[in-house]
């Protein structure tokens, strides 16, 4: 079966972020490849959205709708419903996220 891939405003928002990022510190060249990696990594889900761990910080907190896979050192953190997979954020896993992932998605 393949998946929906729906990518909602927040993840949009954090890929044009990252994208910012990436062209304003290194190259627009790197920051291409970049947002081409990750989107990438995305579209792997329309296949195998149930690969993806549970993200711990809201395991811990017993919250089991969502998933993640990485593109070091970016966490896709994302949601499968029926054959959609939604795509709610993409986020640097270098920083301290539970305060975060808690309330972008537990809103």
């Amino acid at each position: 079966m393949k998946y929906t891939i729906e990518i909602i405003i927040d993840a949009e928002n954090d890929l044009r972020e990252i994208y910012r990022y990436a062209a304003r510190n290194d190259s627009i060249e790197k920051a291409d490849r970049l947002i081409d990696n990750i989107e990438k990594t995305i579209f792997t889900l329309e296949t195998l959205p149930f690969r993806g761990n549970y993200p711990p910080e809201l395991e811990r907190i017993g919250v089991l709708e969502y998933r993640e896979v990485f593109f070091k050192p970016y966490r896709i953190i994302y949601q499968v419903m029926k054959s959609i997979v939604y795509i709610h954020c993409i986020l640097d896993g270098r920083k301290d996220l539970p305060d975060l992932l808690q309330s972008r998605l537990l809103r």
